[in-house]
This record gives structure tokens, C-alpha cells and sequence, in this order.
């Protein structure tokens, strides 16, 4: 089903491009408002929230605007991690939820997430009603002066979400004792995410909490672990964790400065579920997911699928196999018991719980071993370019080249405009070569184009 306006997670780009603008964001709120209003609920309430991105001071009164026109009543939360969002419109008991964010994209592109009233991302149907409202005249959405929609900001957003989260531990769960460093990537959840921990009792230390509108993801938070790695061993801490623009990724870091990627998390978590007997059904991972975590699983007798990238590929398969594990590799983890969508914060927590009796990081999470990984991402102008013929015969001859040592998975970004080309086997040199002849083929159509 091909989409005109949304991605595997959104919409996001560039600032003041096609589609990131206030006019756009104007045309979103107006037919996203329309839509959720047509559902006939008694109230009818959107909450907004974003991260920390200068350009959310264009888009946020363009979309509040277009939800207004549209009758829907708007509480506008600031900056709050996205599955506090989701939590929220659920407990609100709101139509509809908006996020305004490009996640772990840098400062220069933004977009929005939109969930439904079950704090749930909105299916791929539901999406594509909605944009076919975008396409349609303004006027015919438009309320009569009556009927307009009122605007309220809350202040509260960020104590009601950590309350939230709280409330999925018992009473006595605490971290005192715990030296916690924290990188929020200058993001969203640069206050919930230190708020909480110091709550709980832990010596935080806190990194990436001074957003200045542009230096969000800024060689900080997930994607750029290094710092998380470099604060813990200059810190002597136990732990690190380590969050993107959103905070719905998490990558944490060991005692040792080992960097545990969301598969080891997984890993860790769904192995501590089963011997608790809290893990039902298996686990949901991706197309991404290293296979070293397919044979570990294997292994332990917990079944494992794989969905297409996006946590909410993951969600829609966990919900169709009543799994309530999953996740990926980049740090996009569902507890399917607590949450409807990947939540940094709350997955810390779980692995914080399991480590409150004083057991090592490094000790919990050394699950398995990972099969060598390769991703290279190229840039293009169009990413159909990977439907060219001589490129597909090019992936075809390199699959079957690597067959019975490795795999490779070559796809479309889905928030970006790039191919990322991902591979794994135990022959690096071989795995090397295949991504290279791949990535060249690439590289040479690129140029023509």
C-alpha cells in the first residue's frame, strides 16, 4: 500500500520542505482533526506534545491551528518523550495524539507520529484516509465560527508521565546506591528522563540536557554512543543510558563501557520474562535483527519473528501473535505488558529492576554472540532507484553468492532518503566484498540520475 504523505514512522524531512512547512502542518492538523472527529466521541480533545527542535516553534502553531479549525479541542504538553505522548492521550482519554518530531534525525528535518486513542501508531488504513482528506479542500473541513476548537497548554505532562511509570514498579523499587549516567540527546526527554532517576533514589549524572533548538542528536544520544561510553568510564558509573531525540530508543552501556545495543536488551529481557514466567509467546524482532539473537533464542526454546523495520511493524505483529516482547536493534523496544509503542525511559527502568538485588550490568546482559554485522547507508535523490533491474540483479547475485554463510537485506529508508544496506556472516571478507559491489551499482545509477 503505497503512501503519499507518511512513512514507516511519520512523516519527516527537511524544514520548510514539500511537506515539513506550516502550511503543510496547517493541512495535517485540519485533516488528522477531521478524521478523529468523524469517530464521534463525546469529547473532542488532540494533545500535542514535542521534543526540543527550534523548527517545532513553526510547526506546532500551524498544526494547533488546523486541529482548531477543525473543532478539535488542543492541549499543547511541550517537550515530552513520545510514549509519554502515547500514555497520555490514553489516560485523557483524548481522539488523537500528535508528536512532533524527527526522532533521532538531526536538527535541520522534523515531522509528526500520530496515535489513536488507544496510544496506539496509527495503522497504515488509517493513515491513507487521511491523507486522501489532505488532498481535498480546506473549506470543506473548516468549522463554523461556533465550533472552533479551544487552545490549553498543561504544564503537568512531565510528572503525570513519570507517575506513570512509576506506577509499573512495586512501591519499594528504588536506585539508591546506583551511579546512572544519562545522555537525553538534548531531546525530549531531557527533563523526564533525569527527573525520574533521581526520584528513584540514583546519583545521576546527566548529559545532553541543554537543548538549544539545533544540537539535538548533535554527536550525543543513541546514534552516537561514544559519549555514553567515554561519561561512564570517566564517571566510574554503573550504568549508562543512553536515549535519541524522541527518547523512544535506548542504547545503554555496561560497567565495562560495553555498549549493549537493542538486541542485547532484548536479549537480557526476554530471557529474565521467561524465567520469571512473565514472557508470553516469544518475542518480536525485525528484519534487522541480528542473527546471532535468532540462534540465542532458538537455543532457549523462546520463539522469535521477525517484522518489516519500524516499532510499529513490531506492534501490529505483537498484537496479531499476543507477543508482549519486541523490538530492534537501534533501541526501539516494545514492553507489549506496559506500553503501546518504544519507550527509552520505561525499558531502563526494567533492566534497572532486574539489576536492584546488585547484579553487574555487564553480567545481565551478556546473552549472546553476535553474528559480525555490516550497514551501509547510501545517499539518493529517489529511493526507487532500488527497483532498477541492474540493481536487483545485482542483490540477486550477491544473496546467492553469500547463501549458507550469511544473509543480505537491502531496503529503503523509511525515514530518510537513503538505501541501507545491511549484512551479516561469519565471513567477513566475503560479507565486505557483497556490500561493496552493492553499494557501488548504487552509487553508479546515483550518478547518472
Amino acid at each position: 500500500m503505497t503512501k503519499k504523505y507518511f512513512g514507516t514512522d511519520g512523516i519527516r524531512g527537511a524544514i520548510n520542505s514539500k511537506h515539513i512547512n506550516g502550511d503543510m502542518f496547517f493541512k495535517f492538523g485540519l485533516a488528522s482533526g477531521t478524521y478523529f472527529k468523524s469517530q464521534k466521541k463525546k469529547k473532542q480533545i488532540a494533545i500535542i506534545a514535542k521534543d526540543t527542535r527550534l523548527s517545532g516553534y513553526t510547526l506546532e502553531p500551524a498544526l494547533v491551528s488546523g486541529l482548531a479549525s477543525a473543532g478539535m479541542h488542543v492541549y499543547t504538553l511541550g517537550p515530552l518523550p513520545t510514549n509519554g505522548l502515547a500514555m497520555l492521550t490514553k489516560e485523557m482519554k483524548a481522539n488523537m495524539g500528535i508528536m512532533i518530531t524527527a526522532s533521532h534525525n538531526p536538527h535541520y528535518d522534523n515531522g509528526l507520529k500520530l496515535f489513536g486513542p488507544d496510544g496506539m501508531k496509527l495503522s497504515d488504513k488509517i493513515e491513507k484516509k487521511i491523507e486522501s482528506l489532505i488532498d481535498k479542500k480546506i473549506s470543506k473541513h473548516l468549522s463554523q465560527p461556533k465550533k472552533l476548537g479551544r487552545v490549553k497548554r498543561l504544564e503537568t505532562g512531565t510528572n503525570k508521565y513519570i507517575k506513570i511509570l512509576q506506577k509499573n514498579f512495586t512501591k519499594e523499587f528504588n536506585l539508591r546506591g546506583l551511579r546512572i549516567v544519562i545522555d537525553c540527546a538534548n531531546g525530549a526527554g531531557y527533563k523526564a528522563g533525569p527527573e525520574l532517576l533521581k526520584s528513584l533514589g540514583a546519583k545521576v549524572i546527566p548529559i545532553g540536557v541543554n537543548p538549544n533548538g539545533l544540537n539535538i542528536n548533535q554527536n550525543c544520544g543513541s546514534t552516537f554512543p561514544k559519549k555514553i561510553r567515554s561519561a561512564v568510564k570517566n564517571h566510574k558509573a554503573h550504568i549508562g543510558i543512553s536515549l535519541d531525540g524522541d527518547a523512544d530508543r535506548i542504547i545503554m552501556c555496561d560497567e565495562k563501557s560495553n555498549i549493549i545495543d537493542g538486541d542485547q536488551i532484548i536479549a537480557a529481557l526476554a530471557t529474565r520474562w521467561k524465567n520469571k514466567k512473565m514472557l508470553k509467546g516469544g518475542v518480536v524482532g525485525t528484519l534487522m535483527s541480528n542473527y546471532g539473537l535468532e540462534k540465542y533464542f532458538k537455543s532457549k526454546g523462546i520463539k522469535f519473528i521477525r517484522a518489516n523495520v519500524g516499532d510499529r511493524y513490531v506492534k501490529e505483529k505483537m498484537k496479531k501473535y499476543r507477543y508482549n516482547l519486541g523490538g530492534e536493534q537501534s533501541g526501539h523496544i516494545i514492553l507489549g505488558k506496559f506500553a503501546t509503542t518504544g519507550d527509552g525511559l520505561l525499558v531502563a527502568l526494567e533492566a534497572l529492576f532486574a539489576l536492584r538485588k546488585g547484579k553487574k550490568a555487564s553480567e545481565f546482559f551478556d546473552k549472546f554472540q553476535k553474528t559480525p554485522q555490516l550497514l551501509v547507508n547510501i545517499d539518493v535523490k529517489d529511493k526507487n532507484i532500488i527497483n532498477k533491474p541492474e540493481i536487483k540483479r545485482t542483490i540477486r547475485r550477491m544473496e546467492k553468492l553469500i547463501k549458507g554463510k550469511g544473509r543480505i537485506l537491502v531496503r529503503k529508508s523509511g525515514t530518510e532518503s537513503k538505501i541501507r544496506i545491511m549484512g551479516e556472516s561469519e565471513n567477513k571478507t566475503l560479507l565486505s566484498e557483497c556490500i561493496k559491489i552493492i553499494s557501488k551499482q548504487l552509487k553508479q545509477i546515483e550518478s547518472k540520475i
